[in-house]
């Protein structure tokens, strides 16, 4: 090449399979032909990543996706403002719990078929058993407390009559030490984004119980976070990130790419796991322990069914599950702040021109989708869903308060 690279951006991420549409725009050369030099740094915890954004190590991140929220609503412990402008796909995580919670969960009518109600009962049945012989409270762990695992993981137990916040312990535990922590019998359970359920499977430590995308069809998870200022300074640099990360998120969804991607992954840079334990996210064929298998639909996203664009209704879901586990209070200002963290204007900006299926809107009422959809919009033709939530729950963005003082009543009542 011989050319100077027009553009030099430094990214942090985690070591999991989400993160593969920005690593892959390093690796694969989408970042380079957009004159980009890629700087890719793999850190150890979330709170890291976090950190590291606000003291301006990163200009952007692979990062949770209330992640951004938290940090404009004052919730981390030191300030930036984060936008998003790009999603890194839509589903992922997986809730696995101990072989010994399991076996206790089947003697209550659970089977392995990942479906959420059923499994919720039987968990809530085993719970009710161990408090009733005076047991300690299972322990769970999820990987921030802003993040998609506490909030769906809280949902999906709430709505089974399970009170996240007295029933269970929920503590904080890195993506990586998931298993090992499960293994240590230090937890019962967690929800983690892959491959770390399925490595506890693999050492045959725990049992896959359900997973994101039946507790939230098509929801989003991972997102590219960026530091305001660097946004607003560098537009030309971020709107050629975005086509690359655009290129490479096709890229990584075509199963014709899924052995170069998963090969890619399992390098001790990115993932350091054997490439067959990536394969369960790229083909949603997971084995769920004890011989199991079970095969899901849209079980990951990282372009399909406009999995890269950052709707405001998935922040503000984000937002109405901190306010309702305490972690921030709804007013009209906290409200503004989390309407205009994710920025579809960004997104449209940098791809339009590239003639890329656009949604018309900038939110969607989440849950109404009963089936893939297509929909009306700027450019090629784009499907949509199906996003029904688990317990038929509508979230609609317009009726934000509503749906805070339901989902109030709601707990009180579990």
């Amino acid at each position: 090449m011989g050319m100077a690279a027009t553009y030099q951006i430094t990214a942090g991420f985690m070591p999991l399979f989400d993160s593969a549409v920005l690593v892959a725009a390093g690796e694969m050369g989408f970042a380079a032909r957009e004159g980009i030099e890629l700087t890719l740094h793999r850190e150890t915890s979330w709170a890291n990543i976090r950190d590291r954004i606000a003291i301006g190590h990163f200009h952007l991140a692979h990062m949770l996706g209330p992640m951004p929220l938290a940090c404009n609503l004052g919730l981390t412990p030191l300030a930036s403002e984060t936008i998003v402008p790009f999603s890194l796909g839509l589903g992922g995580n997986c809730v696995t719990v101990s072989n010994a919670v399991w076996a206790g969960m089947a003697a209550h009518g659970a089977v392995p078929d990942l479906d959420p109600a059923r499994a919720g009962a039987a968990l809530r049945a085993l719970i009710r058993e161990r408090a009733g012989a005076g047991r300690d409270p299972l322990r769970f762990a999820v990987v921030h407390p802003h993040s998609g695992h506490n909030y769906e993981l809280r949902y999906w137990l709430a709505a089974c009559g399970i009170d996240p916040t007295q029933d269970i312990e929920i503590v904080i535990v890195p993506p990586p030490f998931m298993a090992d922590a499960l293994a240590a019998g230090r937890i019962d359970g967690y929800c983690v984004g892959e491959p770390w359920n399925s490595a506890s499977v693999a050492a045959g430590t725990g049992h896959i119980v359900t997973v994101k995308a039946l507790l939230w069809r098509n929801s989003p998870e991972k997102v590219v976070g960026v530091r305001k200022a660097w946004a607003e300074e560098n537009p030309d640099a971020l709107a050629a990130l975005l086509r690359a990360l655009h290129h490479s998120a096709r890229w990584c969804q075509d199963a014709a790419n899924h052995a170069e991607l998963a090969a890619l992954m399992a390098q001790p840079g990115f993932l350091g796991l054997p490439p067959a334990v990536q394969m369960p996210i790229l083909t949603g064929s997971l084995s769920l322990g004890g011989g199991a298998e079970r095969s899901i639909d849209d079980f990951f996203v990282p372009f399909d069914k406009a999995a890269n664009f950052p709707w405001k209704s998935h922040a503000l879901w984000f937002y109405t599950q901190m306010v309702r586990w305490g972690h921030v209070a709804h007013t009209p200002q906290n409200l503004a702040i989390a309407r205009d963290c994710y920025r579809p204007d960004l997104y449209r900006l940098a791809l339009k021109p590239q003639g890329v299926a656009l949604p018309g809107a900038n939110a969607k009422v989440e849950g109404a989708l009963k089936a893939a959809t297509p929909v009306g919009s700027a450019g090629a033709s784009l499907v949509l869903g199906p996003d029904g939530f688990f317990d038929g729950q509508i979230f609609d963005p317009d009726e934000i308060d509503a749906y805070i003082a339901g989902q109030k009543s709601a707990r009180a009542e579990a």
